[in-house]
């Protein structure tokens, strides 16, 4: 017989282990949790983290670093060529990106890359500009805006 071709064999699946059905069944009374302790009640759960009495992994090795993760600014990314969508002589801010859906949300702040071609006249107003992107909007006769800038 293969491999494949074993269908309704006993022990194909093995039958999950039924607690608490008295002492003839080999888990009963207390189950396998012992008495008392630390996971003999319900609900119990163990840290992950937790390694007994002994000092935990990550208190033992040293605090080390800077990590720049909570003040970094990040920007969602639309290229030129995605701006072709829009129509002759709009005005494309972060609102009509989000309604789009070239960005996310509109408290996003977005920066506008060169990538691509750009043929319409466009009023484009964003958080950033590459100089490639600047280029390429007025090369068509339109103009850039920075958003938040006085």
């Amino acid at each position: 017989m293969l491999n494949h071709e074993i269908t309704a064999i006993a022990g194909k699946h093995k039958a999950r282990k039924r607690v608490g059905r008295g002492r003839g069944a080999g888990q009963g009374k207390t189950c396998g949790r012992g008495h008392k302790g630390a996971n003999s009640r319900a609900g119990a759960t163990r840290l992950s983290l937790s390694e007994g009495g002994q000092m935990p992994l990550f208190r033992r090795l040293p605090k080390r670093g800077f990590s720049n993760f909570n003040f970094a600014n990040r920007y969602e990314i639309v290229n030129v060529c995605q701006l072709e969508r829009f129509e002759e002589g709009a005005e494309v801010g972060v609102d009509q990106l989000v309604a789009a859906g070239l960005v996310d949300r509109a408290k996003s702040k977005v920066k506008v890359l060169g990538n691509g071609a750009l043929t319409k006249k466009l009023k484009v107003s964003a958080h950033k500009f590459s100089r490639s992107a600047q280029e390429k909007i007025s090369s068509c006769g339109g103009s850039v805006s920075i958003v938040g800038a006085n």
